[in-house]
This record gives structure tokens, sequence and C-alpha cells, in this order.
């Protein structure tokens, strides 16, 4: 069964930076679209960055020009560089990735476990 482990989150002051990272391990045939999404205390899930297999990115309007999203498709890895960080991008960051699994007629999409970034002086 694939897992996606995240990792790099903690505490950073406004206008910092931080990086996170997204390791996908298991069984894998191919990996289409990784992601990274984020849920702020009492909100819904948002979607935040995306990167294709073929090296195509996109952003929220929120984060665009500050965040940098990053695969490496040989590692099977994503990361999600965060600059001039704001206390509204406080939140819980997930990664999700579609993954094709051996023997699986379709990819599946998997979650993360979460990792925490505050934003705070």
């Amino acid at each position: 069964q694939v897992q996606l482990v995240e990792s790099g989150g903690g505490l950073v002051q406004p206008g910092g930076s931080l990086r996170l990272s997204c390791a996908a391990s298991g069984s894998i045939v191919n990996i289409n679209a990784m992601a990274w999404y984020r849920q702020a205390p009492g909100k819904e899930r948002e979607w935040v960055a995306v990167t294709t297999s073929s090296s195509t990115t996109g952003y929220s309007g929120s984060v665009k020009g500050r965040f940098t999203i990053s695969r490496d498709m040989y590692k099977n890895t994503v990361d999600l560089q965060m600059n001039s960080l704001k206390p509204e991008d406080t939140a819980v960051y997930y990664c999700n990735a579609n993954v094709l699994e051996p023997g699986s007629p379709r990819s599946l999409e998997v979650w993360g476990q979460g990792t925490l970034v505050t934003v705070s002086s």
C-alpha cells in the first residue's frame, strides 16, 4: 500500500520561510499529479499547489509568487518551498498524490497525515 509522509512543518515568524517535503513509498507503477493542500483551524481543506507528471505547476491565488512546488520523479518526492509566510498561512499541510499501483486498473488518490505550519511572532 502506498504511503505519503510529510516533514518540515514547524513554527516560523511572519516573513520567514519554510520547506515542506513529502515522500511516497510502497508499490508504485506511476504517480501522476502530486499536490499540497492545507486546512486552517475551523476551515475546509483547500488546494495550495500541484505539479503534474509533465512538470506543469499550478498555484492557488493566495500563495502564487510566494510558494514553489517541486518534484523529484525518480525519488517520488514533492517539496513545497514557502517564502514570505503570513499568519494566514497557518494550517495543517497535506501531501496528495494520484498513484497507480501494480495490478490496479486505475489511479488512486493517496493522502499524507499532515504537518503543522504555524506562522506567528
